[in-house]
């Protein structure tokens, strides 16, 4: 046999003669199936067979359980619950009732000579079925699924290119200039035809635009900028307050003129974390 091939454990190999569940010969099948696939897991596992809590568990599980776990593999009925079915709760009911279950982030404690040491497991609860009733429980303790991370936002002071839309030049001047003493990139433009040309030849994070415009609404020049980059963000600013701005389907921030400078640096600071249009 090569050596990196492990002989199998099944249960027959083991002696069961001084368990309550006696010789695997007179074992029903369902039972000598999960025991060998148990024995042979290199996860902790442990079966629980019948009402009556008889346990079978693998070398793993015995290593881990430490004082008062019996010698592998088992076939006792514990005297005191064991930590696994002491922490699966809910779960353990939901597999005796035929469904499988899980515990995330389930943390029981062992005894050990040096004192009590916690587990860290996802625990995985299987039914064993002999015929159309439950006869058993397996389960499994898995190391811990990976916290899912929330998406990243943008820092707050990240510098941003933004594209400001102002037919007054004497405010566009002055805001592209507050935008660059803030630390962003700035262009401005005074007309919608403008801007669009610029929007596809260059990448901007942001629009930042007035609602009345020559030719096109700032409204209309914004819808048709991020039908075509949903991942720019909208800034509208307008002296008319926001009639104009109801009912449109992209999301939007929006100053109403004049406005304050620190008004302008919570706006860029809260764009970013804006939803893409149609997410």
């Amino acid at each position: 046999m090569p050596e990196n091939v492990l002989s199998p454990r099944v249960a027959a190999s083991y002696d069961w003669s001084t368990s309550v569940l006696g010789e695997p010969a007179r074992w029903p099948a369902p039972l000598r199936v999960a025991a060998d696939l148990l024995l042979n897991s290199p996860l902790p596992g442990l079966l629980v067979w019948g009402r009556e809590t008889v346990l079978v568990f693998n070398e793993a599980y015995s290593a881990l359980a430490g004082i008062g776990c019996g010698r592998v593999p088992g076939g006792a009925v514990p005297s005191v619950l064991p930590p696994p079915l002491s922490s699966a709760g809910a779960a353990l009911q939901q597999a005796w009732s035929g469904q499988a279950a899980m515990v995330a982030g389930a943390a029981p404690a062992f005894r050990h000579a040096d004192g009590m040491r916690e587990h860290r497991c996802d625990m995985w609860l299987t039914p064993v079925h002999d015929g159309a009733q439950v006869a058993g429980v397996m389960i499994v303790l898995a190391p811990p699924a990976p916290a899912a991370s929330a998406p990243e936002s943008p820092p707050e002071d990240a510098s941003l290119r933004i594209l400001v839309v102002e037919d007054n030049l004497d405010s566009q001047y002055l805001v592209c200039e507050m935008l660059k003493a803030f630390g962003h990139e700035a262009d401005g433009v005074a007309h919608p035809n403008d801007a669009l040309d610029l929007l596809g030849s260059r990448r901007y994070d942001v629009l930042f635009s007035d609602v009345s415009l020559p030719g096109m609404s700032g409204v209309d020049l914004a819808r048709q900028a991020v039908g075509n980059q949903p991942t720019l963000k909208v800034i509208f600013a307008s002296g008319y307050g926001d009639t104009l701005l109801r009912h449109l389907d992209f999301p939007y921030l929006s100053l109403q003129k004049p406005y304050e400078l620190d008004q302008l640096q919570d706006a860029l600071a809260k764009v970013a974390r804006l939803p893409a249009h149609g997410g």
